[in-house]
């Protein structure tokens, strides 16, 4: 049936939760590309009988084709830039490195795009706010505190804090630390924030 491979690849990300990025599906996609080829030089054949031989009846089948071209472009195009709206939300959610179960469900054309993203953001990043730069992946909701109870989930050693003062984050230990310092330990899973 016409078109049904490329909208299976819409419909599987509609399927994946808000957030989530499913493996990529490259025989899918391989699957839909093959079938414009091939609608394509079907196509391309009855319009040179069309031209050749004056054959009116064969218009609507090639109007068809077209349509059905089309659909599978606007389908593999949604499911691709979709999949990159994901993969630059991750970016934000975990920093610059993701964890190795979602890179495994990246293809290598993504994982390329990812890290060309991560360099642009860290270049902008560097260009404000001075010599130091600004993180604007930082408090992504304005925060209620500055400081924030955490407990540590992992052995992770020494922590500097920002006055100079070094703190030790061993396995279920609490301590009380700037935010701004915590968020990225916390999203990577060393930290959890302990709320009262």
């Amino acid at each position: 049936m016409f078109c049904e491979k490329a909208m299976e690849l819409v419909r599987e990300l509609h399927r994946a939760a808000e957030g989530r990025l499913p493996a990529f599906n490259e025989d899918g996609l391989r699957q839909v590309l093959e079938e414009m080829k091939a609608l394509y030089e079907q196509n391309q054949s009855d319009v040179n009988e069309a031209k050749s031989s004056g054959r009116g009846d064969l218009i609507p089948t090639i109007k068809f084709r077209h349509c059905s071209l089309l659909r599978n472009q606007r389908c593999t195009v949604a499911y691709l830039y979709d999949r990159l709206l994901r993969i630059r939300a991750l970016r934000w959610e975990y920093g610059s490195v993701l964890p190795s179960a979602l890179r495994f469900h990246m293809s290598a054309e993504e994982m390329d795009w990812f890290n060309r993203y991560k360099k642009s953001l860290a270049t902008y990043m560097r260009s404000l706010g001075g010599d130091e730069g600004l993180d604007i992946t930082q408090d992504m909701k304005p925060p209620k505190s500055l400081y924030i109870e955490v407990r540590c989930l992992k052995d992770y050693g020494e922590f500097e804090v920002e006055d100079g003062t070094a703190v030790l984050l061993k396995k279920n230990s609490q301590h009380f630390l700037p935010r701004w310092k915590c968020e990225q330990l916390i999203r990577q899973g060393i930290l959890e924030h302990v709320l009262s």
